[in-house]
């Protein structure tokens, strides 16, 4: 079993490599692994605080990268291909919309077709949950086909399953302010239910010895992640009063549709915050969100441009989050 180490490393050969080539979500992952993506992602960005405009020389120079998003993406796909240029990478971006998948191209096809061209790693969001997992066997099946060497597949969101980068962005997050995981009482507010950023920062932070607390609308509240040791709260003062971390959550405004919740007034009173009510219910907590935001809803301006937010700190660290999985996946 590999030792857990929860203290910073000086370099990154101290940190030792995942058991898989690919990203596809936070719950295959031990311990271990999400702290040698924390420890790799501290190192880079140490370094990009000393050389902000500088790439990390020979990192992974010569091999390429392709971002494939079939939904819009603002932070996600600009801050890995960021990061992949930092490393030395060479970066393309398929612009879906733009592509051949407008004439009925399917996945699998552009994915085999972007093989050809001898990427090294596909980073991918779809709206349908599992979509990076299949492309991950699509090109672990062609390269046994080929005897060729397996791309990383990297999951950039896949539907209502996961978002493993936004996790160990926010990890680091809260690992900078606290000095640890272990213990945090991190309490998320929303729509748990259609949330990928949530499922994720469940399984990272329990992974790690936090406690986690969910709250919401009942209906988009189900009450089977109790079973994996998530405390189900009723109320927002129930789930944030002793909270180290409130994070809302995008309140994804196609569910008023649905019936999910009765109006967004009514959702903004109830489980939307802004600096009064953070300095009434939890004064001691920071508050985080994934962007992007819906001002007024989930988090008022005053918050979210507060001192208390630590969102621009976590776009921040998305880069060298991504920096640290390609690292980790890719060098040799």
């Amino acid at each position: 079993m590999t030792e857990v180490k929860t203290q910073p490393i000086t370099s990154l050969e101290d940190v030792p490599k995942p058991r898989f080539r690919h990203l596809l979500g936070i719950e295959p992952l031990e311990a271990w692994e999400i702290w040698s993506f924390l420890h790799a992602a501290a190192f880079f960005k140490r370094y990009l605080q000393i050389s902000p405009q500088s790439s990390i020389p020979n990192s992974l120079t010569g091999k390429s990268l392709v971002t494939l998003f079939y939904e819009p993406s603002t932070r996600t796909r600009t801050s890995f291909e960021m990061a992949a240029r930092k490393l030395g990478m060479g970066v393309t971006h398929i612009a879906v919309a733009a592509a051949s998948v407008v004439k009925g191209e399917s996945l699998k096809d552009t994915v085999l077709t972007l093989y050809a061209l001898g990427y090294d790693a596909f980073v991918i969001r779809h709206s349908h949950s599992g979509a990076p997992h299949f492309v991950a066997r699509v090109l672990e099946e062609r390269a046994r086909q080929t005897n060729g060497k397996v791309p990383s597949v990297l999951n950039a969101g896949d539907g209502m399953h996961e978002h493993p980068t936004q996790a160990l962005l926010d990890l680091l997050t809260m690992w900078e302010v606290f000095g640890r995981i272990e213990g945090l009482k991190v309490a998320f507010v929303g729509d748990i239910l259609h949330s990928r950023v949530a499922r994720s920062g469940m399984w990272a932070l329990l992974k790690l010895g936090a406690e986690v607390r969910f709250v919401g609308p009942p209906t988009m509240v189900p009450e089977g992640f109790a079973t994996f040791g998530v405390r189900i709260c009723r109320t927002l003062p129930e789930a944030v009063r002793d909270a180290d971390v409130v994070y809302l959550l995008r309140l994804q405004l196609e569910r008023q549709q649905a019936g999910l919740f009765p109006s967004i007034n009514e959702y903004h009173r109830l489980f939307g915050m802004d600096l009064r009510k953070l300095q009434e219910l939890c004064p001691q907590a920071l508050v985080m969100h994934p962007g992007p935001m819906n001002r007024g809803v989930e988090i008022a301006s005053d918050l979210a441009d507060s001192e208390k937010a630590r969102i621009l700190d976590q776009v921040t660290n998305g880069v060298a989050v991504r920096m640290a999985v390609l690292w980790l996946l890719l060098s040799e």
